[in-house]
């Protein structure tokens, strides 16, 4: 008997997926529930597994762009299993034959003629070949003066690799890539910024987060905080947490806060659904679950949809400010950076403070200047102030301890 297995839909309004990577190879014999092919859909990558044990025979490319309900390969169940076969067997990658190279660039050379030591040394130091230079010696002898005079042409190559490669984007990144434009085109996408004094949080994690970790079995890190003071600013500025949908407005009473996370096909955007009813720990327990499913590529597409509004940290990079895009349809979107110890004036005196400069991006058709601004101070007041405005003055409590 065989077994036609049809693509299955990874979420709502995806119609197609994308044959990212072979896991087994054409007649090979598989069992039930292997992971037989990683597939590229616009909005995550998954795993395929075998509906039933057999040999495969395999019915599209890497790379092919597969229909949803579309065949995908034929498993024959009436194979057997081939003797001493006691693991799934690795599977050979044949290796693609290498492009051609690229004819070099023309370049003018010279008849070669005696060249001095000291010119020699000279020429070896810059890298260029006496070929390339014409002496003004006795017979053409490439003298002194000829190479200190020396420079490599304009676009000359000078023994460096000039190799390119050609590579088709996943169908997921050039989602992305869609995404991001559609915004700057149909939004009326402006950005706010702050800065944010530390030091309260410092001090906080530095005296409460060893009892937490051995509390919880989570870290005690930024997330938390700006999580807890997003939520805190959505209450207050309810628009910022809103989406438009046509002539409409529609606004929330939930705020399901997106994670901008790193992952092995680029970046993700998992959600966390009713962060308003998360404590330190549950955000922080949230955060590195979805943080581990996100870097060993077991994210789902229901745990990336949705969101009211994205926070994204580009600090872990390095990126001391920078513009974020927003997540549509979403309306805003809080970008954190690095950390870094500035001199700040406190009361009149110059002090140095580990200080964080943060941006709100918003699209101002739904947001105003006054909504965008105070939004962005009730983020700093909170990170500032994190006992008395997120913990109620009641620092262990509030992490549970």
């Amino acid at each position: 008997m065989i077994l036609e297995m049809k693509v299955p839909s990874p979420g709502e309004s995806i119609t197609e997926v994308e044959i990212a990577t072979w896991l087994v190879a054409d007649g090979d014999y598989v069992e039930k529930d292997q992971p037989i092919a990683e597939v590229d859909s616009d909005k995550a990558t998954l795993e395929l597994p075998a509906e039933e044990s057999g040999i495969i025979t395999l019915k599209a490319e890497e790379g092919d762009a597969v229909a949803v309900g579309a065949i995908v390969c034929l498993i024959d169940l009436d194979a057997k299993k081939p003797e001493g076969t006691t693991e799934t067997k690795e599977v050979e990658v044949e290796e693609k034959p290498k492009k051609a190279e690229k004819p070099a660039e023309s370049k003018t050379t010279y008849a070669s003629g005696a060249t001095s030591p000291a010119a020699k040394k000279i020429l070896d130091e810059k890298g260029i070949a006496s070929s390339e230079i014409k002496g003004t010696g006795r017979d053409g002898r490439i003298t002194k003066d000829d190479a200190v005079n020396a420079t490599p042409s304009m676009g000359t190559p000078t023994g460096g690799s000039r190799n390119s490669e050609r590579k088709k984007m996943s169908m997921l990144r050039r989602k992305v890539a869609q995404r991001l434009v559609s915004v700057k085109n149909e939004t009326a996408m402006l950005t706010t910024f702050n800065e944010v004094d530390m030091k309260p949080i410092f001090d906080l994690r530095t005296e409460f987060k060893e009892d937490f970790k051995a509390k919880h079995g989570v870290s005690l890190g930024f997330m938390s905080f700006f999580t807890l003071a997003v939520v805190r600013a959505l209450e207050l500025y309810p628009d910022v947490n809103s989406m438009i949908d046509g002539d409409y407005k529609i606004l929330h009473d939930f705020k399901d806060i997106s994670i901008a996370v790193s992952g092995p096909k680029g970046l993700m955007v998992p959600v966390i659904r009713n962060a308003e009813n998360l404590s330190f720990r549950g955000v922080e327990s949230e955060v590195k679950r979805l943080a581990l499913r996100a870097r060993d590529g077991q994210i789902t597409v229901d745990e990336m949809t949705g969101g009211t509004f994205t926070i994204t940290n580009g600090g872990v990079f390095g990126s001391m400010l920078s513009t974020p895009i927003i997540n549509p349809p979403q309306s805003g979107i809080l970008g954190m950076h690095n950390i870094v110890e500035r001199p700040v004036a406190v009361n009149g005196e110059v002090v140095i403070r580990p200080i964080m400069y943060v941006a709100l991006s918003y699209d101002h058709r739904v947001i105003d200047g006054r909504e965008s601004v105070g939004f962005l101070v009730a983020v700093k007041e909170a990170l500032e102030n994190p006992i008395e405005i997120l913990m109620n003055n009641n620092p262990k409590k509030a992490l549970e301890l």
